[in-house]
């Protein structure tokens, strides 16, 4: 059952790990990655951290929040964001995991989906 607590937890737990991935691509990656690289990850990042404040605020408005765009953001952020993360390290180390590729537009779309999840919900 997807209760408030689940969508807070969540999205606080996707909000803490994009300031980890944040910092580590800032700092820790910044000589390790082409410019290119860096900015894909920082996409995962802030893709990451929009939908950490989306499940938290619909926790704290759970009158608009609907168990199906729950799953929607929750799963599209690991897809999306996960799955950029993975493409930039690996491809940094010369063994990119293109069987990931195509599992970025899939997260995608499912937080476009999440979002007309949200827009249904409400209206």
């Amino acid at each position: 059952m997807i209760t408030v607590t689940t969508f807070i937890i969540t999205g606080a737990t996707f909000g803490a790990l994009s300031i980890v991935f944040g910092a580590f691509g800032a700092h820790a990656l910044k000589n390790v990655l082409s410019q290119d690289q860096l900015k894909n990850f920082e996409t995962g990042v802030k893709y990451q951290m929009y939908h950490a404040i989306v499940l938290i605020t619909l926790g704290f408005n759970f009158e608009y929040a609907h168990p199906v765009s729950y799953w929607f953001f929750s799963i599209g952020v690991l897809f999306f964001s996960f799955s950029i993360y993975g493409l930039v390290l690996s491809g940094a180390k010369g063994k990119k995991m293109k069987f990931l590729g195509p599992i970025t537009p899939i997260g995608g779309l499912l937080l476009l989906l999440g979002w007309l999840t949200l827009l249904w919900k409400v209206i």
